[in-house]
């Protein structure tokens, strides 16, 4: 049985992760088009990533964070990005 470049890339490029707690999957797919190379597809699998935040979902779940703990990073995050704000309206 002979596997085509087209599948082994299709199975490089694909990724799924399971969310801790719900038991959603996400998956993240792209298909090869005709006659483009891994570069270009890699690229747009990394820009799909992205833009579904598949990365970001996957560490948030990595760790358990305590009710007060998520709470002080909440607004630790909220109080940096007013700041950012604050220097933007500045400039």
């Amino acid at each position: 049985m002979e596997i085509s470049s087209a599948e082994v890339a299709r199975a490089i490029i694909s990724i799924s992760s399971l969310s801790a707690g719900w038991g959603v999957m996400t998956m993240a797919e792209i298909r090869l088009q005709e006659g483009e190379s891994l570069e270009n597809a890699l690229r747009r699998f990394k820009r799909k990533v992205q833009t579904e935040d598949i990365i970001k979902e996957v560490k948030r779940h990595s760790y358990y964070l305590k009710p007060g703990e998520r709470k002080r990073v909440k607004q630790a995050l909220a109080q940096k990005r007013a700041r950012k704000k604050i220097r933007k309206e500045r400039d």
